[in-house]
């Protein structure tokens, strides 16, 4: 069980949105879902992008130092990673509130069911990249699918 004790170990578990006893990646996404959209509406889309890198490093930080403060591989509370992922579903789509649906449901998908690249990510990085960047390619596959759509649909 992880008892946050510092700023890394409160960015690591979203705030508190991975304590969640089940379901806490689903919790996690559901926390980060009101920061991708106010930044999506908010920034302009290039802005976006750029903080994608510096919240991707951060997490990197926290999940690694919160995984071995508390001597677990990949904890399930870590739930930052689950925010850059979301974070990066949205990149250089339009704000649309069916966007918003598709983004939380497609990046789930992308997450639990680790198809490749996800998975390989999953299995060969370690540490704080691992835990990271498995979800940050779930992110880019919901975003690619969604880019597709909008390219088709419009």
């Amino acid at each position: 069980m992880i008892k946050p004790q510092s700023f890394w170990h409160w960015l690591a578990v979203g705030f508190g949105s991975g304590l969640a006893p089940k379901a806490p990646g689903t919790f996690g996404t559901l926390a980060a879902l009101p920061l991708v959209i106010l930044g999506w509406w908010q920034l302009s889309p290039l802005v976006y992008a750029a903080l994608t890198v510096p919240l991707f490093a951060l997490g990197v930080y926290a999940s690694e130092r919160t995984a071995r403060d508390f001597g677990i591989k990949d904890p399930g509370a870590i739930v930052v990673d689950e925010w850059v992922g979301l974070w990066a579903s949205a990149l250089f789509l339009p704000f649309h509130w069916l966007n918003v649906l598709l983004i939380f449901v497609l990046f789930r998908i992308f997450d639990i069911a680790k198809p490749w690249p996800v998975s390989w990510a999953d299995r060969r990085c370690q540490g704080g990249l691992g835990i990271m960047l498995d979800d940050l390619l779930a992110g880019a596959m919901a975003c690619a699918v969604l880019q597709l759509g909008w390219r088709v649909l419009t």
